[in-house]
């Protein structure tokens, strides 16, 4: 990994919208990780980790993948060896490996602790999504291939290819929601359900603009997804919708905090992050900060805390607990 460490600062604090109530807690800056030195396209959290730990994995169009610690937003290390902009990148489960997605044709698997990469999968054409499996011994990956591969890291050569001619769009985002399940999102404006035992679609949700994010909710009781102006929530089990919520903005992202019912969403028109009530739909606040679109958003695995990558190569760590955390003291 990289050796000079990225610094953190805190900027000014959020602003609310129309009057609008609060998330139950009270206005603290976010604080600002920097070091990239381009948009951020995607960040994701690691799982709860022993001794109350967890991280935080960011792709970036500057081709340098970071590790930081969740809680505090500090810099751990940089992935180097992409030829191109990274624009998705995950920890498996235990946080052991980490995943990326390249415009260099490849995705990458990395070691974590000594920042070495494992295995580079080399793909026809750009790689846009990267997710793991439940047990990180396999990942599946998506493009404008228009199909879905499915690596064993044990047998990377010959991966399983899932959705050939089936999809007519390129893949952007990729959820294995469970075990035998794996959530596809494409520009063709649909959204997938697969089982990788048959290989077959068993399910699948036309969202009627082209889908700009799908996620795994920490709980992993809830994939959320974005397209147009409008947030999706959808089941893990019955792979039926939920619900969905329309604004007055094209979403680029979105996160649930199932507990409050709060939604915190992104959108390519501003760069403000807002929050919804889940249930009512109503806007409550806008937080200012970003100088760039908001890409991705994502709740900490204990839900204290979420965190916002934007076009301005900045990631935002925005506390959401009435109580002190981290460096918010």
């Amino acid at each position: 990994m990289n050796s000079g460490s990225p610094t953190i600062n805190l900027p000014n604090n959020g602003q609310s919208a129309n009057g609008g109530g609060s998330i139950q807690t009270p206005r603290v800056v976010p604080l600002t990780c920097h070091g990239h030195s381009r948009p951020v396209t995607h960040l994701s959290f690691s799982d709860m980790l022993p001794d109350d730990e967890y991280y935080l994995i960011s792709a970036c169009k500057d081709g340098n993948p970071m590790i930081r610690d969740g809680i505090t937003g500090d810099w751990i290390g940089t992935f180097l060896g992409h030829k191109g902009a990274v624009w998705q990148a995950r920890l498996s489960n235990d946080a052991n490996l980490a995943a990326t997605a390249s415009a260099d044709f490849s995705a990458k698997v990395w070691d974590t602790f000594t920042g070495e990469c494992l295995q580079t999968l080399v793909h026809n054409h750009i790689v846009r999504t990267v997710t793991f499996a439940p047990n990180p011994t396999h990942i599946a990956t998506g493009g404008p291939e228009k199909k879905l591969r499915v690596y064993d890291l044990a047998h990377s050569d010959t991966p399983m290819e899932i959705g050939t001619n089936v999809h007519t769009g390129t893949i952007k985002s990729l959820v294995w929601s469970d075990k035998n399940t794996i959530v596809s999102g494409s520009d063709d404006k649909k959204l997938r359900w697969w089982d990788i035992r048959s290989r077959e679609l068993v399910s699948q949700f036309d969202m009627g603009e082209v889908v700009t994010s799908c996620e795994l909710s920490p709980e992993r009781t809830l994939i959320s997804a974005t397209a147009g102006k409008s947030a999706y929530f959808f089941d893990t089990q019955s792979m039926s919708l939920i619900k969905s919520i329309t604004t007055e903005y094209e979403l680029s992202c979105v996160a649930l905090h199932q507990q409050t019912r709060k939604m915190i969403a992104g959108t390519s028109q501003d760069t403000w992050v807002r929050v919804y009530d889940y249930d009512t739909q109503a806007e409550l606040e806008v937080y200012k900060g970003h100088h760039g679109s908001v890409w991705s958003v994502g709740f900490s695995p204990d839900g204290k805390l979420y965190a916002t990558g934007s076009e301005d190569g900045t990631i935002k760590l925005w506390k959401y607990t009435n109580q002190p955390y981290g460096l918010w003291k």
